[in-house]
C-alpha cells in the first residue's frame, strides 16, 4: 500500500513521504488472544524472509480482549516507501508498522498493493484514532488519519473488525 504522509503548520498540508505496504506469508498463530493487561509484548526480534525488515511483537486492547502480532518494522522513508507492496499474503496476526517521529498528519493509498488492509492510525498516547477498514488494493484514494499519528498499523483487510477494533483502543509495540 502506497502511503502519503502530510504535515505541516495547521491546516497546511504537505506531501513529505510516499510509502507503499506489502503482505507476509500466513502463520500458523492466528487467533491468539490475552485479556491482561495491555504491556509492550515480549519475543525476539526476528527478520522477515520476503522484505528483510526487523519483525517485532506488537499488542492490542481491545474490548474483547489483548491480541498479539507480529509485525514488519518499516523505518527508513525507503522501507515505508516500498511497504506491503506486490505481495500477496499475509498471515491472520502478521502486519506491518510505521513509526513516525515526530507525529504527523498522514494519508495512505493503496497504490500497487494486491491485498485488501485494514490502516490503523495510531496517535501519539498509542490510542487508536481511527481504521481505514478493508482498503481496496490499487486505489489511490487517499485514506487519512483522524489528526497527528505516530505509527500506521496495516493488517488484513477486515481483520480490525474480527477483532473489535475501535478508537480508543491501546496499541503497544
Amino acid at each position: 500500500m502506497k502511503q502519503m504522509i502530510k504535515a505541516g503548520a495547521l491546516g497546511a498540508a504537505a506531501a513529505l513521504a510516499a510509502g507503499v505496504m506489502a503482505c507476509s506469508p500466513a502463520t500458523a498463530d492466528a487467533g491468539r488472544h490475552k485479556t491482561d493487561a495491555l504491556a509492550a509484548p515480549t519475543g525476539a526480534a526476528t527478520v522477515h524472509p520476503i522484505s528483510g525488515l526487523k519483525v517485532i511483537p506488537l499488542a492490542i486492547a481491545t474490548k474483547t480482549g489483548r491480541h498479539e502480532f507480529r509485525v514488519e518494522l518499516a523505518l527508513s522513508g525507503e522501507e515505508q516507501e516500498k511497504g506491503l507492496m506486490f505481495r500477496t499474503a499475509m498471515g491472520a496476526d502478521e502486519g506491518m508498522i510505521f513509526p513516525m517521529d515526530p507525529p504527523r498528519m498522514a494519508a495512505f493509498w493503496m497504490k500497487n498493493t494486491v491485498i485488501p488492509l485494514d490502516i490503523i492510525f495510531i496517535g501519539p498516547n498509542r490510542r487508536v484514532l481511527n481504521v481505514a477498514a478493508n482498503a481496496v488494493p490499487y486505489d489511490l484514494s487517499p485514506l487519512p488519519s483522524a489528526g497527528p499519528v505516530s505509527a500506521v498499523l496495516e493488517l488484513n483487510g477486515g481483520r480490525a473488525a474480527q477483532l473489535g477494533l475501535k478508537p480508543g483502543d491501546r496499541v503497544a509495540w
